[in-house]
């Protein structure tokens, strides 16, 4: 019985220490997310990117306090440290199965208009200076997309028709010899003409959406991941709150 739970305390003390790690992970990308060093939250100006972002450093500093707890009541035996290890951790893992759900549940409500008119309303052009027009450009380009739903939503008495009348979209909706902002446009003036070789007809929403749902895999995979890996260390803190003195 000894060796048994020699081994579930060592075991015990791995999960942990791969918790431990993967709370500190979680605080660096909530650190920064929450500085937006490519000044995302400018593209999309909604404030459930910064609670989105402080979301993840509590649960990156809840991971690494529980990972912490749970090593020293395994090493030391400790029972009350056990007792409250595991209380802790059937709190974050009830929270988390509750966030998955209203996420399963929810997912279907972001639409393209949500971004449809923070883009017609604060868009400038090509040559615009401001954070918000510059990274619209440089998505456009890469990804070789127009627009949220197409280049028609520079149109509708948005603020990028209102600075350029002549203009029907902007030169970042045209194909180039290369996805890259310094590369030449292959033909300005059939891309005005509405030149399906020349213009990028795909809305950016749908695109992004597509290449999130392709590798959509990753993630889940990681948080499941994380789920098991808090469901072992519940099971082993209970085995070692009911067998030390």
């Amino acid at each position: 019985m000894m060796r048994v739970l020699d081994l579930v305390k060592y075991l015990m003390f791995v999960f942990n220490v791969l918790g431990f790690g993967g709370g500190i992970c979680l605080l660096t990308v909530g650190i920064w997310a929450a500085a937006d060093p490519n000044g995302f939250q400018s593209i999309v100006s909604s404030p459930l990117l910064t609670i989105g972002a402080y979301l993840i450093i509590f649960v990156g500093v809840a991971l690494a306090i529980l990972g912490f707890l749970g090593c020293f009541g395994a090493i030391k035996e400790n029972r009350s440290t056990l007792l409250l290890f595991f209380v802790l951790v059937f709190l974050v893992f009830s929270v988390e199965i509750v966030a998955a759900a209203l996420i399963l549940v929810n997912r279907k409500q972001i639409k393209a208009e949500f971004f449809l008119s923070d883009l017609q309303r604060n868009y400038q052009g090509d040559n615009a200076s401001d954070v918000f027009s510059t990274s619209w450009n440089t998505i456009m380009i890469a990804f070789s997309c127009c627009g949220i739903s197409g280049p028609d939503d520079f149109g509708n008495c948005s603020h990028f028709q209102e600075q350029q009348p002549d203009e029907l979209w902007p030169r970042a909706c045209c194909t180039r010899e290369r996805p890259l902002h310094v590369a030449h446009l292959l033909d300005w003036n059939l891309c005005r003409q509405r030149d399906p070789k020349y213009l990028n007809s795909q809305g950016c929403f749908s695109t992004i959406a597509w290449m999130l749902q392709k590798y959509i895999s990753i993630p889940g995979a990681c948080g499941l991941g994380v789920l098991a890996i808090e469901m072992f260390a519940m099971f082993f803190a209970f085995c070692l709150y009911r067998y030390y003195d």
